[in-house]
């Protein structure tokens, strides 16, 4: 999962040198024409540091329909210390409490209408989260920890049977029980109690290499396990604390690459604990490669695809209702090519220039692109991908059909439901995220 840098340097190295029946989770999902049946997760990944550039708040996922269509919200990112626990604080590429919790939302970015007060213990993301789920009960909010730039110290803080009884404690503590550290007015002991439903780890990856500060360590595999375990004892011993019997959801955010599974995950063993897995669906291939080339297929003989994912999930023991597609709400793109034809597979020179990140594109930008006539939609509609090609610059992208033909997939094979990543990059109206949920709920 990323961070800022907008680069999936694990996977890029990756790929250069990378039906059990399902009983679905009722969905808090809701159209004009009424409450969805019992359906299959939607999981969002709402970006921490969105609110500041891209300006994404809170609110935009309840003004553009995708929170009416979620059953989760992951929050990206919680970061781990280098003494082994959960922390926040306004620490510069580190933490930013002040988007977290401290920072005051007028009535015009309130998910209730209302502006916050300098007197009340929690504003900024969490205030406005809690809003949002009063606004649509049964949407559940997990804290994601760890994602590309924050996986830096897990292998550390898992070492040992008591390091990881104190980064699990410290996580509850922190996000579960909302004992928050105080930011002025803000924060205090239980300030954001009940916003976090769950826990979801994106430690990127267990005993294989990440980004470049991350350690990772042979013993990892086992040890991510033992985490594992740990998080689901606590969270479910707090759970009974409460007296409501109250279940805390636990997941985890999982790699495509076989020898990435291999190198840091006892698939059979962590599936018991894990209520379910987001799959790695996406960043295939990047822009800092010097081809170009699909990032998300369904399928591709001889190359990471969807299926391929799925497929290897299934064969090391994990149950298909446990497995969550993860979709790209964003592209790749490469800028110099040459070799003519449709652009993909061909020599480029760069990534492509874009609105944050050279070589990576919201969706929103790029449908603009598609509607603007300079540039030609590619299909293969075998392989379940698309791209966008001018004659310099190819952007490769998942847009409604090809989302459509992946939730197709989604059902007939029983998984457990999709993943996105991330919800700003999906229009105002929720082009993206609406296309899925129809899909999911058999509604083309």
């Amino acid at each position: 999962m990323r961070r800022r840098t907008f680069v999936r340097a694990a996977v890029a190295a990756c790929s250069l040198s990378l039906l059990a029946a399902f009983a679905p989770a009722a969905s808090a999902s809701a159209e004009a024409g009424g409450q969805h049946s019992p359906s299959y997760k939607r999981v969002g990944y709402f970006t921490q540091w969105g609110v500041y550039g891209r300006d994404f708040q809170v609110k935009d996922m309840d003004t553009s329909g995708q929170a009416a269509k979620l059953t989760h919200i992951n929050y990206a990112f919680g970061n781990v210390s280098s003494d082994g626990k959960c922390f926040t604080g306004n620490v510069p590429g580190e933490a930013d409490a002040w988007a977290d919790y401290a920072r005051p939302l007028d009535a015009e970015n309130s998910v209730d209408g209302v502006a916050d007060t300098a007197e009340q213990p929690l504003a900024g993301n969490f205030n406005q989260l809690h809003e949002l789920k009063a606004k649509h009960p049964g949407l559940k909010v997990l804290i994601s920890l760890g994602g590309w730039s924050w996986s830096t110290h897990f292998s550390d803080a898992a070492r040992t049977p008591a390091s990881r009884k104190a980064l699990v404690a410290s996580c509850i503590d922190l996000y579960i029980k909302g004992n928050l550290p105080l930011d002025g007015a803000r924060g205090g002991a239980g300030a954001a109690a009940g916003l976090f439903d769950g826990v979801d780890l994106d430690w990127e990856w267990p005993g294989s290499a990440g980004d470049t500060d991350t350690v990772f360590r042979p013993e990892d595999k086992q040890n991510f396990t033992a985490l594992v375990r740990e998080f689901r004892t606590q969270l479910d011993a707090y759970g009974r604390s409460l007296g409501k019997r109250k279940h805390y959801d636990l997941t985890a955010f999982v790699p495509t690459a076989p020898e990435k599974i291999d190198a840091g995950f006892e698939v059979r063993k962590i599936m018991r604990d894990l209520d379910f897995v987001n799959l790695q669906g996406y960043d295939f291939h990047v822009s800092g490669e010097k081809t170009t080339a699909q990032q998300s297929a369904l399928y591709a003989r001889g190359d990471f695809s969807v299926d391929q994912t799925v497929r290897d999930w299934l064969r090391r023991g994990a149950p298909a209702r446990k497995l969550v597609m993860g979709m790209p709400f964003y592209g790749q793109g490469w800028t110099g090519v040459t070799g003519g034809g449709d652009g993909l597979n061909q020599p480029a020179t760069a990534p492509a220039p874009a609105t944050w990140a050279a070589g990576y594109e919201d969706y929103k930008a790029l449908k603009k692109l598609a509607d603007s006539g300079t540039y030609t939609v590619h299909r293969d509609r075998r392989g379940g991908h698309a791209w966008l090609f001018d004659g310099t610059t190819l952007w490769t992208y998942d847009d409604p059909q090809v989302l459509r033909t992946k939730t197709s997939y989604i059902r007939e094979r029983g998984l457990g439901g999709a993943m996105f990543w991330s919800l700003d990059g999906d229009t105002a109206d929720g082009e993206l995220m609406t296309a899925v949920d129809r899909g999911l709920s058999r509604s083309y």
